[in-house]
């Protein structure tokens, strides 16, 4: 059900993106080494950039399930108020 005010609560799936960045680790290390090794220098270059782009944003996600639950951006920021559970 919409509560109007899923951009200021929205969260993201932490687990299904730790999965993804998995898979496109695997997928960009692959690439890489195998571009390597047919000579394509240009395309192992663009394969070890995104390696090193899923890799970052696997240690973000990695970071934000160790904070737990309630994970907030900063300090500054309270804490988001769940919707109510009225029908």
């Amino acid at each position: 059900m919409r509560t109007g005010s899923e951009p200021r609560t929205a969260r993201s799936a932490l687990r299904a993106r730790f999965w993804l960045s998995v898979w496109g680790l695997v997928w960009a290390l692959f690439g890489t080494v195998a571009f390597s090794l047919a000579g394509r220098t240009g395309w192992a270059i663009a394969c070890g950039v995104l390696l090193l782009v899923v890799t970052i944003d696997l240690a973000v996600v990695l970071r934000h399930i160790r904070q737990g639950p309630h994970y907030q951006p900063g300090p500054g920021i309270p804490p988001y108020r769940p919707p109510d559970d009225r029908p």
